[in-house]
């Protein structure tokens, strides 16, 4: 089932990614009567169709694994992935995971994180590693954390002297960030663990699918950020990763 309406999404973005992709160097589609190369555009849409081709190629060997792994860790949960493509134009590089009203978990990956990957490898871990969030119970525990941290925040307010409700209120909301924030890059190393047991039963390489932290910022140095230093995310997969070949 999700597999399936990963393929269609993917398909109706693919159509979509020459409009929102930005033109080849030395190429302007900005004013009517100018110029196009159509070598360039007929490579830009090739590029985007090889990169749909192979993202529907990771879904459909990644997602069978994680769901069998969700059905063996959390028989509790739904299990059923559906995978999804944001097409709004412009986003960055991005994946997350979520559920629906019926609790179904929903991995979504922008169209300039499918293009920005260098490899199939990286897209299955990235998938891999979003799956793992639900599998793990992340977000749900991330919400309790978030209500303690408002809770304790707000009881703090009052009894330093805030007076009215508005000040509680935002004590309340800066209680809550600091909350859901506080075991975040424990969840994403316990994301990186499984992700790589995940990615490897797919067939995939985790270890050259964790490629992709090299070229994304570090956030270590970030007040409050919610992911751990790339280096240590790393060193995780690594240590998996070799653990499995055991």
């Amino acid at each position: 089932m999700g597999l399936r309406s990963a393929a269609l999404s993917v398909l109706v973005a693919a159509g979509l990614a020459g409009c929102a992709a930005p033109p080849p160097d030395g190429v302007t589609t900005t004013s009517p009567g100018e110029k196009i190369n159509p070598v360039a555009a007929v490579g830009q849409a090739l590029d985007a169709r090889t990169a749909a081709r192979t993202f529907i190629s990771v879904v459909e060997r990644v997602e069978p694994a994680a769901e069998a792994e969700c059905r063996e860790r959390a028989p509790q949960f739904n299990c059923d992935f559906q995978i999804v493509v944001d097409d709004r134009p412009g986003l960055p590089a991005n994946a997350f995971q979520t559920v629906d009203q019926r609790g179904r978990p929903i991995v979504a990956f922008t169209l300039a994180l499918i293009a920005d990957a260098r490899n199939a490898d990286e897209l299955a871990f990235v998938l891999s590693h979003e799956a793992a969030h639900h599998i793990e119970g992340h977000l749900a525990r991330q919400q309790r954390n978030a209500t303690a941290g408002a809770v304790v925040f707000g009881q703090l307010a009052g009894a330093l002297g805030a007076r009215t409700p508005e000040e509680v209120r935002a004590a309340q909301e800066i209680g809550a960030v600091v909350g859901a924030r506080s075991y975040s890059r424990d969840f994403e190393l316990e994301a990186d663990r499984l992700g790589t047991i995940i990615t490897a039963r797919a067939g995939y390489d985790p270890v050259r699918g964790a490629d992709f932290f090299f070229r994304i910022p570090d956030p270590s140095a970030v007040f409050l950020s919610t992911h751990p230093p790339n280096q240590e995310r790393v060193a995780i997969v690594r240590s998996t990763a070799a653990q499995l070949r055991r």
